[in-house]
């Protein structure tokens, strides 16, 4: 059955109108363009990997080969309250683009009433049963445009998810390997307690013999008692760095412990990218871009505004003085309308308006920029860290390895009585002081291979959005 509405031509010329006004609908979205370099300056002999599979996608910690951090990576999708809200956030943006979408269809209402009424001619009755229909036509793509924004706003949702997600796995990371550097540097506090306190009972032996001084044990003492000091104040920043490691985990910090492990901490391998992929493989990068698009559509709800609105509605039912003739062909209602709304004069509210969902467009395309900037930076710090601290590394083993030598010469000196015993503590603090700082290094090199891998995206690809703001 076919439906014709005959509307008057008046009508229909300003609705041919209002449909030619094309213009009027969103600008063509294109992604800002942004500067991106043929290849990152500190990457040196870093070559993309072959093949591409090589890179570790969703579980990039996995190349450092630790246990432990895997099992504490698998607690933030869980518990990690940072990501929590995040998604339900994202939930939100994808029922905002929900209700965006549902002005795209008819909206449809029914009502049934039954009355008495009282009047000069008596008590009458009133029986109704209607069905109404009201739909806005999008002649000027106020809804698509509105459509388009909860669509990006929802795909920038889940790219914030993801960002926040790897944000929280980054942090993780960092805080276990500088707690396995703690580890390491109080083991190597208490083993140098442990030589010291050798040191200590041979000087007292010889003093106990007469062939040292007074002054010598004390220095043997004052070496040893700080030494275990040192040690002792290792627990506090360990101790803060388990705490921030159960929030991340969502647990409470008393119900968290991990206990010190004498894990080999290396270093992984890290296959570096081509700058322009960046854009493709951060997420907060692809939520910035995705919020550029959602402000250019906002740009279309805005300059609709101009333009008047078409609306059509129909409505039919049943509707009777009499129970038993209500439902029949002689009590059928109908009506059918269109009608044309304009708004004359507003002060400048639309101008308004516009110029606001404008300049919003301008903030996010300078952010979605300083947002690319920023990645690169992070991406160039990174790789400068770890060329550089990988060369200070083998300089550092290097001086570990001379001050090992020292201890041992100097040690075989003072035996033989030809240097004093402040020789031999220079020499051991010296070594502990090398250890400590070559221990340092590697907890540095860790951080900044945790950072880079961050810093390009984790596993993470753009591609993983793209159906993000669709609604079913």
């Amino acid at each position: 059955m076919m439906l014709r509405i005959a509307v008057p031509g008046y009508v229909a010329s300003a609705a041919l109108a209002v449909l030619l006004s094309a213009c009027a609908s969103a600008p063509k979205y294109e992604r800002p363009a942004v500067q991106t370099p043929s290849a990152y300056k500190d990457a040196g002999d870093w070559k993309v990997a072959q093949p591409r599979d090589d890179i570790q996608r969703g579980k990039w910690w996995e190349i450092f080969g630790d246990a432990r951090l895997n099992s504490l990576m698998e607690q933030i999708d869980i518990s990690n309250q940072n990501v929590r809200i995040a998604e339900a956030q994202y939930r939100q943006a994808r029922a905002l683009a929900q209700q965006a979408r549902s002005g795209l269809l008819p909206r449809v209402s029914g009502d049934v009433s039954v009355g008495r009424a009282a009047s000069r001619s008596g008590v009458n009755n009133d029986y109704n049963l209607s069905l109404d229909a009201a739909w806005e036509a999008d002649v000027w793509g106020r809804v698509s445009s509105s459509v388009a924004a909860g669509a990006a706003g929802a795909q920038a949702g889940a790219a914030q998810v993801e960002a926040v997600r790897l944000s929280a796995q980054g942090e993780m990371a960092l805080n276990y390997f500088q707690l396995r550097v703690l580890d390491v540097q109080r083991r190597l506090l208490e083993e140098s307690a442990a030589a010291f306190q050798k040191s200590l009972d041979l000087t007292r032996n010889r003093y106990a013999a007469g062939v040292a001084g007074r002054v010598d044990v004390v220095q043997g003492e004052t070496q040893l008692k700080s030494t275990q000091a040192l040690a002792l104040d290792v627990g506090v920043q360990r101790a803060q760095l388990e705490h921030a490691m159960a929030v991340l985990s969502g647990k409470v910090p008393g119900e968290f412990a991990l206990a010190p492990e004498a894990t080999k901490l290396g270093m992984p391998a890290i296959p570096s990218s081509v700058p322009s992929e960046l854009l493709e493989r951060r997420p907060d990068i692809a939520a910035a871009e995705r919020r550029v698009a959602a402000a250019n559509a906002q740009i279309g709800v805005a300059k609709a505004a101009y333009f008047p609105s078409l609306g059509l509605s129909a409505s039919g039912g049943f509707q009777s003085s009499s129970f038993t003739n209500w439902l029949t062909v002689p009590s059928r209602v109908w009506a059918l309308g269109a009608a044309l709304a304009q708004t004359i004069f507003d002060g400048g509210l639309r101008r308004a308006v516009t110029d606001q969902a404008v300049a919003a467009y301008d903030a996010n395309v300078a952010a979605y920029r300083l947002t690319v900037l920023g990645g690169f930076q992070e991406v160039e710090d990174n790789l400068a860290a770890l060329r550089i601290l990988e060369q200070e590394s083998r300089v550092q083993d290097e001086a570990v390895q001379a001050a090992r030598q020292s201890v041992e010469l100097t040690l075989n000196q003072y035996k033989a009585g030809t240097v004093s015993y402040l020789n031999v503590v220079v020499a051991q603090t010296a070594l502990l002081t090398n250890e400590r700082t070559a221990a340092g290094l590697l907890g540095r090199r860790l951080a900044a291979a945790v950072s880079l891998v961050k810093a390009l995206g984790g596993g993470w690809t753009s591609t993983q959005i793209s159906q993000a703001g669709s609604i079913r």
